[in-house]
């Protein structure tokens, strides 16, 4: 008992995931019909782990934060699509079917349990295709993909002469809901595997209505299924479950506030890089154990309505401009927000 101790206490991420690989390899059944020789007649399989768009609208990741018993609806809408992805490092087009796309519909609710705690959650539904599915072989697919959920406290307001500095950490946990299949990139709706993320925020906002956030987050995952008992990952393993990477990204926001507060803009950084795994193979389909490193630009906006109090519009968009085993991928998006108090 006490060597089992020793062992959780200094290599957690290792330890967590053997849980789950215990649990999840006991309770499912696992198919071993392979998909590997059919996949690999194609030029182009591109992960599609990080097709998540990036939003700021009340969510997990900015530094606002919804009052005492104050609740906030979003709805949210985006399209993202890509006709050229990295390979390794090597930045290759789509030979086979053109240009990916992606919708994604997502409504999350905020709620405000004190003034500095609050707590999200959120399901999106997302639809992938591409304008040649290499001869109708390789059709996309759609579904719920994670159920999200998410705790934010704020543990720093210190008001200064010239402005406000603001610290809060974010504790977040996803899990699939439905069966979706991991291994069909660039198709699949998500990695397939939990995750644990740890984010801490700080945001310096000063008199004139500017601020400058920056946030670092690390990205604990589990294992991912998938349908067939063999994969590569500079070695060969005879099972279907596959080590999804740890990741850690950071973010840096220069925005502002306009028009008494009622118009927010902003332009942001987001860098993401996998903490292990292996580069898409020549020729080879990509998987969930790839290395998935990103650079992102974006710019976001949020306009709250004058006259029906409570109601909001956001928009933005996000281009990658660099990575590795990654797609190019530009994303659109829009949607409406909504708060209220739920009790008085």
């Amino acid at each position: 008992m006490k060597k089992i101790l020793q062992l959780i206490l200094s290599t957690p991420d290792r330890c967590l995931k053997h849980i789950q690989y215990i649990l999840f390899s006991r309770i499912k059944n696992c198919s071993l019909l392979g998909r590997m020789s059919v996949y690999r007649s194609i030029y182009l399989v591109i992960i599609g782990l990080f097709f998540t768009s990036h939003l700021n609208a009340q969510t997990p990741s900015d530094a606002l934060m919804m009052k005492s018993n104050q609740l906030c609806i979003l709805l949210d809408y985006n399209y993202s699509s890509f006709d050229h992805y990295w390979e390794g490092e090597l930045r290759r087009n789509n030979e086979t079917i053109a240009m990916v796309k992606r919708n994604s519909i997502m409504p999350m609710v905020a709620v405000g349990i004190l003034d500095d705690l609050n707590f999200y959650a959120g399901v999106p539904y997302i639809k992938t295709e591409s304008t040649e599915p290499n001869g109708g072989k390789f059709a996309g697919t759609s579904g719920f993909q994670d159920l999200n959920i998410a705790i934010k406290y704020r543990w720093l307001n210190k008001q200064f002469e010239k402005g406000a500095l603001a610290g809060l950490a974010t504790v977040g946990f996803s899990t699939p809901i439905t069966n979706y299949l991991a291994d069909y990139m660039p198709y699949s709706i998500g990695s397939g595997a939990p995750e644990l993320s740890y984010r801490v925020i700080v945001e310096y906002k000063n008199n004139n209505d500017w601020y400058f956030r920056g946030a670092g987050t690390y990205l604990w995952r589990g294992y991912a299924e998938a349908e067939r008992a063999y994969y590569y990952n500079n070695g060969s393993y005879y099972t279907p479950w596959m080590d999804v990477p740890n990741a850690f990204s950071t973010e840096f926001v220069v925005g502002k506030w306009l028009f008494s507060n009622s118009l927010q803009v902003q332009v942001s950084y987001f860098g993401s890089k996998s903490l292990s795994g292996d580069d898409i193979r020549p020729y080879n389909p990509a998987q969930p154990t790839n290395r998935v490193n990103m650079d992102r630009i974006g710019i976001f906006s949020h306009y709250f309505f004058s006259n029906v109090t409570g109601l909001g519009i956001v928009a933005y968009h996000n281009r990658v401009v660099a990575g590795r085993n990654a797609a190019h991928m530009n994303t659109t998006g829009m949607g409406l927000t909504y708060y209220f108090n739920y009790r008085k």
